[in-house]
């Protein structure tokens, strides 16, 4: 949901906030096999992370497959869920003890936010301590479970993708540096504003803050992605969903996904049957209404 300080003077850059949400979900099997092999959803990359740690720990083979996935290149993490899936599977399964951040550092994940190890380890709305001079993904330092009432309406372009690989790496190589006031601003607005707010589950306060962090970064990635938004579809369905009272609406990391707050499912469904028919006739629109997640990775023993 965003960066908190990406001047980085105090000796740790970025810093982030970020929500686990339900209905979107990485699953995977894995079991014995003769060769390492991998099938389903964003098979090629899962095979490239679990080749990767059969490489270092030179493990014996097995066949994955990815049952589901969230979208790749959405702005929802999906590369991080899909690698820690990936690498805790195997380690529970061969037994070698790696944790998620062991797993992260291994298959280059979590580079700038800790969000996705979070989201994994403990779901919940999350807060990051930004990276530093550690070679290790940032840690954890707050993380408070999201209101069961509470629903994100996520906005789908799906006629568009967001930045990522060498085109984000080049992103944040050539955007000018940061006003250190700024990053002053939201670590105060983290602290003394969001997190009391849901722990008082003060919907408007915690909306409030959301806004205004949402605008402070879509305004300094404006550059890169061609606005606060980098789907000019999205951007207007999500002032349509402001107006329609949502308690905070952005953009979810580079997107093109975007986010909507709603009250209560009700509201939630009030919000989305008002959009599609305002927006019926644009291509690549999805809208979906999803709850918070304030768990975890799940494990079960599937029968031989």
């Amino acid at each position: 949901m965003g960066f908190i300080d990406l001047e980085g003077s105090l000796g740790r850059r970025f810093g982030s906030v970020g929500l686990t949400l339900e209905g979107l979900s990485t699953v995977l099997e894995i079991r014995r096999a003769d060769t390492l092999t991998v099938t389903g959803h964003d098979a090629a990359r899962a095979h490239r992370y679990a080749a990767a740690i059969n490489a270092r720990f030179d493990l014996p083979p097995s066949h994955i497959t990815l049952t589901d996935a969230i979208p790749s290149h959405s702005g929802l993490g999906s590369g991080t869920q899909l690698a820690l899936a990936v690498g805790m599977a195997l380690s529970r399964f061969h037994g070698i003890g790696l944790d998620s951040r062991e797993v992260a550092r291994l298959l280059d994940r979590g580079a700038r936010s800790g969000i996705g190890i979070g989201s994994f380890d403990s779901g919940g709305f999350i807060v990051d301590g930004g990276r530093g001079a550690l070679d290790a993904p940032p840690p954890i330092v707050a993380q408070m479970p999201f209101p069961a009432d509470w629903r994100m309406v996520l906005i789908f372009d799906h006629a568009c993708n967001g930045l990522h690989g060498a085109a984000e790496k080049e992103a944040f190589r050539v955007l000018p540096p940061y006003d250190s006031g700024v990053a002053d601003r939201l670590s105060r607005l983290v602290l003394m504003r969001a997190l009391p707010a849901l722990a008082e589950q003060d919907l408007d306060m915690f909306g409030a803050s959301m806004n205004e962090l949402q605008e402070c970064v879509g305004d300094y990635f404006a550059p890169a992605q061609g606005g606060r938004y980098t789907s000019p579809l999205v951007a207007r369905i999500a002032q349509s969903l402001a107006d329609d009272g949502a308690a905070c609406v952005g953009q979810s990391s580079w997107g093109p996904t975007g986010f909507a707050l709603a009250a209560s499912e009700q509201d939630a469904q009030r919000m989305v049957a008002a959009a599609r028919e305002r927006f019926a006739q644009s291509i690549g629109m999805e809208l979906k209404i999803c709850a918070a997640r304030n768990d975890g990775a799940q494990w079960a023993e599937l029968p031989e």
